[in-house]
């Protein structure tokens, strides 16, 4: 099973959409999947959860050991400030290092309104994924002015649906 991460905890964002998008595409190739989305974690984990108090949030755990069987990932990364969100960051930092990310495989996309499509950011957690041990799939999607290439939760632009696919077939032989 695939495990696709929602990068941010925005509450309708379009990386859930996307997220969304993903995991219909990869049932159409018949490959099971499920999304985390990081709105899901408590709204304290980063005090309830992590370092001394590692263990003592039954939600934050029951989401830690969902990520901790997965072997493969698609992380749907937005853009902030030119990298991707601190939670996400804070999220990654509270996973039992080095061992829930380690010889796992991930596939990355990011997105944004602007021009850049989130390359920033994707670069910044292909740093941290290598530190940890994780193989990132070399196709990383870029997706520029987001909100201009989706309407009605669907991703309009040929594109960027023909690269998602590519990507999740990639992926799925990685």
């Amino acid at each position: 099973m695939i495990k696709i991460i929602v990068g941010t905890n925005r509450k309708n964002s379009l990386s859930r959409q996307l997220a969304e998008i993903y995991q219909e595409t990869l049932a159409s190739m018949e490959v099971s999947s499920e999304i985390l989305d990081m709105k899901d974690l408590p709204a304290d984990f980063v005090f309830s959860a992590l370092y001394e108090n590692n263990g003592k949030n039954p939600v934050y755990n029951a989401f830690h050991d969902q990520v901790k069987t997965g072997e493969k990932f698609v992380f749907i990364v937005p853009e902030y400030n030119g990298s991707f969100p601190g939670i996400l960051k804070a999220f990654i930092d509270g996973m039992t290092y080095p061992n829930t990310f380690r010889d796992k495989k991930c596939a990355l996309m990011g997105l944004s309104s602007g021009i850049g499509g989130g390359g920033i950011a994707l670069s910044h957690l292909t740093d941290i994924f290598h530190y940890l041990g994780m193989h990132v799939l070399p196709l990383k999607l870029k997706f520029a002015k987001i909100e201009e290439n989706m309407s009605d939760n669907l991703l309009t632009n040929r594109l960027y649906m023909e690269l998602l696919r590519s990507q999740a077939e990639m992926l799925i032989k990685y």
